[in-house]
């Protein structure tokens, strides 16, 4: 069976091949083939997975060796692909999440006139993450890479008649292509060392590379992973990605895109283990990136970019834990598979209530959205006790780890991530008060209604294993399964027993839900967002996401269109008015000189009477001196 596991890509891949080609015959029921295309390949992976689970410990790993695909020289590149533990774990969290969120797009895109494409772009991301974590070459998981960015740009600017979503396209992809030269670079470098880009043997040779090549190599993998995971400094994409339909920012968020770059750093766990700075800035990158979404989540009132700054925040909780090594790679991976759960849930719940609310994507125009729709807000709710960590929730086991490990690590970067759990607690609470508590502030125009069952059952399994996540950490798990990838997880010594960072995590978190309570659940909330003068210096930073986008602006684009605007000019004046100047001057010459040139004889001859008159004198002269 596990040589059949290239048909996990060719299935959505042929899906999506079908409903780009078949034509608008295809319009009434292609939505159906693009999510059974989706479900098969869950199937499939199901099947593997528990195969998997009845092998040995050391023989859990199988690579399958299509064809070649580059033989150049020294070169050599497979399309091989590997079915191990945790690449396994990422075909269940991509396929089973993605076919939830393509039943819920046949109810959420049932009157769009281009359904059928939209759901062919679905099957194409499916398929090219999976190409990306079951990769066994470098190279070819570039390719998946790629294959990501391409889809996500074709998803988030699907409604393209819209100016704002056509730019966040071309923005994402832009951003990405600075991560991509990274992850290009460190394959160069693989090759360069060692003389090949497969993953096993990069990791078995990294031990005898120096230092300074394994701190090379790491930190250009995570400028790649900066991009695809939307962390500091390659962001800014993220939260212009809302533009696209809902359903692509529940792919986006929870199961694909930016959980690529978390994968990258843990299936490159023997780079990032031979250079302690690499790692080091890998933790960096990771709590900067958490508290600055946290605090841009705090301020937006859109209700998709304040869970895009939420996953900001939580995708760098796992790229922290991730930097921890040993002691944080199986908690990374943890926590990426409950936020899978709980963040589709929170991002399809979000569609849902705008699919009653004439989407309207303002919170402030919300209020009271609980009582016209019950299963929504339900299913909302489990999802935001999920991703505040309350007790019995997914979030709670997964988070809880990362933290007891990152105080493990540095009794700051442990401040941190708590601190960071108390600021999620606030602005979901926040989220929670606004959108279906309080008084209704809806349009006139405005009937909130509940979601069709073809979505709701989507949000009820999602809510189910948002809770049932959990369990992947009875007994050490998670560890235990992910060891023979990412090597025995041991943990370091804590500065207080693990019970009192519990208590102190579920403190803080009872601070930021009462906060969050007490400012926007008993106060009432103005229906328009007050002026950027009205309000404090840390809230206008939030708006503004942290000023990343008028950064960027300084920083790269107004250099980037000086320099092309110097180098038009340049171009035009000083190379091409070489060229021509020098032409026109050769033009302007054999103008001069063939003015004599008439083609009368008579001239000729009287040319050539003045010369012998000419020659008769010098002589005459010349005798006479």
């Amino acid at each position: 069976m596990f040589d059949l596991q290239w048909l996990l890509i060719a299935i959505p891949l042929a899906g999506a091949a079908i409903l780009l080609t078949w034509g608008k015959e295809a319009d009434g029921f292609g939505h159906l083939i693009g999510t059974v295309a989706s479900a098969a390949s869950f199937v499939l992976g199901v099947i593997l997975f528990a195969q998997l689970l009845g092998k040995p410990e050391d023989d859990r790993s199988h690579t399958t060796t299509l064809f070649t695909w580059i033989d150049a020289g020294r070169f050599h590149v497979d399309m091989s692909f590997t079915f191990d533990q945790l690449s396994g774990l990422f075909v269940l969290l991509i396929t089973g999440v993605g076919t939830l969120i393509h039943i819920y797009s046949i109810g959420y895109m049932e009157h769009d006139e281009r359904r059928r494409r939209f759901f062919a772009f679905l099957n194409l991301f499916i398929a090219a993450m999976l190409t990306l974590v079951l990769a066994a070459d470098y190279l070819v998981m570039f390719l998946g890479w790629e294959g990501v960015g391409l889809a996500s740009y074709l998803l988030i600017g699907f409604w393209q008649h819209k100016d704002s979503a056509a730019a966040a396209a071309k923005k994402a992809f832009v951003v990405n292509r600075v991560g991509d030269l990274g992850m290009a670079l460190a394959i160069m470098l693989m090759f360069a060392q060692f003389g090949t880009s497969a993953i096993e043997a990069v990791n078995e040779s990294i031990p005898g590379a120096t230092q300074n090549v394994a701190t090379a190599m790491g930190l250009l993998l995570l400028l790649g992973a900066c991009g695809k995971s939307a962390q500091v400094p390659l962001q800014s994409w993220l939260l212009d990605a809302m533009e696209g339909p809902t359903p692509v920012s529940a792919l986006i968020h929870a199961a694909t895109m930016v959980t690529a770059g978390v994968y990258l750093i843990v299936r490159s766990a023997a780079i990032f283990d031979a250079s302690e700075a690499a790692r080091t800035a890998v933790i960096v990158v990771g709590l900067v990136t958490l508290l600055a979404g946290a605090w841009i989540g705090c301020t937006k009132d859109d209700i998709k970019k304040a869970l895009a700054g939420s996953t900001m925040s939580q995708i760098g909780y796992m790229m922290l834990a991730a930097g921890l090594g040993p002691a944080g790679y199986a908690f990374a991976i943890f926590h990426l598979i409950t936020h899978g759960f709980f963040k589709a849930n929170l991002f399809l719940g979000a569609g849902s209530v705008m699919h009653g609310m004439n989407d309207d994507v303002d919170m402030r125009h919300y209020g009271a959205v609980r009582k016209a729709m019950p299963f929504t807000f339900a299913t909302f709710a489990i999802g935001y006790l999920a991703i505040i960590g309350f007790p019995g929730f997914s979030g709670f086991f997964s988070k809880d780890k990362i933290i007891e490990a990152a105080f493990g690590h540095n009794v700051w970067v442990g401040l941190g991530t708590l601190l960071g759990a108390g600021v999620t607690a606030f602005y979901m609470t926040r989220l929670m008060m606004m959108t279906f508590f309080g008084e209704k502030r809806w349009q006139e125009d405005v009937h909130p209604h509940e979601s069709p069952k073809v979505m709701t059952v989507p949000l009820i399994a999602l809510a189910a294993l948002s809770v049932l996540g959990g369990a992947l950490a009875i007994g050490g798990w998670i560890g235990d399964w992910l060891a023979p990838v990412v090597g025995e997880a041991h943990h370091e010594e804590l500065p207080i027993p693990a019970i009192a960072i519990t208590l102190l995590v579920g403190a803080v978190v009872a601070v930021g839900v009462a906060l969050g309570y007490f400012l926007y659940g008993t106060r009432p909330i103005a229906g328009e967002t007050p002026a950027d003068a009205s309000v404090s210096a840390w809230t206008k930073a939030g708006r503004h996401e942290l000023y990343g986008n008028e950064i960027n602006d300084a920083v790269a684009v107004r250099p980037t269109r000086h320099l092309t605007r110097f180098l038009v000019w340049f171009d035009r004046m000083g190379v091409d008015g070489l060229v021509t100047g020098i032409a026109d001057r050769l033009g302007d010459t054999s103008q001069f000189l063939r003015q004599p040139q008439t083609g009368y004889v008579r001239s000729y001859a009287l040319m050539m009477f003045g010369g012998a008159a000419l020659v008769l004198l010098a002589l005459l002269a010349v005798t006479l001196a």
